[in-house]
């Protein structure tokens, strides 16, 4: 058990001067003493706790590194297939407005074929009842 310097009859002497008697100021400059060195941690005791302690931290350290390479591989992959989607999307965007637009030509000069075909036919209605 570690010791620790504390002036008991110091303290005894300050007790009396504070109106105890001998025996109550000397009981309790022992109790005091006693509790006090009871309590006391040792610098050895304190290394040992810091080490464990600080490798904990190192630990928890290197988990939560170890962790966020982890996440960053994670991100990289998704946003490397989220990439690949976007081409992939854009790719069959291009391909349905180009099939979109020809749809519509087709349909612009189907119409356009039959408005002068009509026309055509009226005109020559017209003209025979000329």
């Amino acid at each position: 058990m570690n010791t620790i310097i504390l002036d008991t009859l110091d303290f005894a002497n300050k007790l009396k001067a504070g109106g105890f008697t001998d025996q109550q100021a000397e009981t309790q400059a022992r109790a005091i003493a006693e509790i006090v060195e009871r309590q006391l941690v040792s610098r050895q005791d304190f290394e040992l706790h810091q080490s464990d302690i600080t490798r904990d931290i190192h630990e928890s350290e290197n988990k939560l590194e170890l962790r966020i390479k982890e996440v960053e591989i994670k991100i990289k992959e998704l946003e490397t297939t989220l990439r690949k989607d976007i081409e992939i999307l854009r790719a069959e965007s291009k391909r349905d407005i180009a099939e979109t637009k020809a749809e519509l030509v087709r349909w612009v000069v189907g119409v356009g074929i039959l408005q002068i075909a009509m026309i055509t036919a009226l005109l020559l209605r017209l003209a025979n009842h000329i």
